[in-house]
């Protein structure tokens, strides 16, 4: 069977390696955002064209 940690090393965390993991987070959401919005527009335009 597997081992039980029973033991765990504690490292500081200074708020700066936060505030950067959060600042990439939402980079990436406002990334994903930008280009879901855009294939939604260019999703309408096309069933415009084709469908209007």
């Amino acid at each position: 069977m597997a081992e039980v940690q029973t033991s765990y090393e504690m490292v500081p965390v200074a708020a700066k390696d936060i505030l950067a993991d959060r600042q990439h987070g939402w980079d990436t959401f406002m990334r994903a955002t930008q280009w879901g919005i855009g294939a939604v527009v260019v999703l309408l335009v096309l069933i415009y064209l084709f469908f209007g």
